[in-house]
């Protein structure tokens, strides 16, 4: 029993070769029905010939069957009374046996892009997560026989016959939609937003784990579309935000860390600049500092280089000990 794809081996004739010899094939048959009738023959000999030729006539229209185009990047998937017979995919109008069945499936790329959802993260916190992918149809055996897209098809809205590949891309859409949305949750659930979150410094987050963590989702999205003969080209997370509930909250937590990571850089910034200046005043000698001296020129100076404000100049009109 075939398992895969596999080439289309059996015989196929160019299309428009095979519309001149049915349509010869046809005159025959008539000019033979004209012949009979108009030529004094036996009875016997009569019904025979125009028995032979409504025969003749029967096969011809059954040849008119056998006739189908494929365009680029589309294929048709033969069978023969329930038997996988091959897939062709040859661009071109062609002529094979009219009692193999030719499914139709379209192998063009396609976009999903699936509506935000929500999920929790790795701390589990609920986050809004939304991903767009282009996919395609690659093992046509695969996709034919080894999901259900027929029940699908049939159930959408003035769908005429199971075989429109319309309504089958739709039930492999609809396939596709209920796979990725269950990778995103997974590959969701393995990382924290970002690094604000307790024990995942320095790790790979949903925020900044960019690339990563789009290959990571590829990479899923293969592995669970793999049984439906269907290949992810390319899956990105497109939309990332908090939920509405904790976004108020989380924008302030994110506030509060900038404006702590800010701090941080003004105090050694300060501190840096107060022990340069230290220094530069030392090696030139312009003043002898104590330690006292020294303490107060740091403090005026971690005020000065660390306030919100512009500092206010006042004129000390003693000593600095006084």
């Amino acid at each position: 029993m075939k398992t895969k794809e596999e080439v289309f081996g059996k015989v196929k004739i160019n299309g428009i070769l095979m519309i001149i010899l049915n349509t010869l094939f046809l005159l025959a048959v008539c000019g033979i029905f004209a012949w009979a009738i108009s030529t004094p023959l036996s009875n016997g000999l009569f019904g025979f010939i125009i028995t032979l030729d409504i025969i003749l006539f029967c096969i011809n229209c059954l040849f008119w069957g056998g006739f189908m185009m494929i365009e680029p990047n589309e294929a048709r998937v033969m069978t023969f009374f329930g038997k996988y017979v091959g897939t062709l995919k040859e661009n071109g109008y062609f002529w094979v046996n009219p009692f193999y069945s030719k499914k139709k499936l379209t192998l063009r790329a396609r976009n999903l892009d699936a509506e935000p959802i929500k999920v929790n993260d790795k701390s589990g916190n609920p986050v809004m997560i939304g991903q767009v992918l282009v996919w395609r149809v690659q093992d046509t055996y695969k996709a034919s026989f080894d999901i259900d897209n027929m029940s699908k098809s049939s159930s959408i809205p003035n769908s005429k016959t199971s075989d429109n590949v319309s309504d089958k891309m739709k039930a492999y859409e609809d396939f596709v939609k209920v796979q990725s949305d269950a990778a995103l949750r997974s590959v969701a659930g393995m990382y924290a937003y970002d690094n604000a979150e307790e024990g995942t410094e320095g790790g790979l987050t949903l925020r900044s784990g960019g690339e990563e963590i789009n290959d990571i989702l590829e990479s899923q999205l293969n592995e669970r579309l793999s049984i439906a003969g269907i290949e992810v080209l390319e899956a990105r997370v497109n939309y990332l935000a908090y939920a509405p509930e904790i976004a108020a909250v989380m924008l302030r937590r994110q506030q509060a860390d900038a404006i702590i990571s800010a701090r941080e850089k003004i105090v050694d910034g300060a501190v840096g600049m107060v022990k340069m200046a230290i220094d530069k005043l030392s090696e030139s000698e312009v003043i002898e500092l104590d330690d006292d001296k020294k303490a107060a020129m740091v403090t005026n100076l971690m005020v000065v280089l660390c306030s919100d404000e512009p500092a206010q100049p006042v004129v000390n009109s003693g000593t600095l000990y006084h």
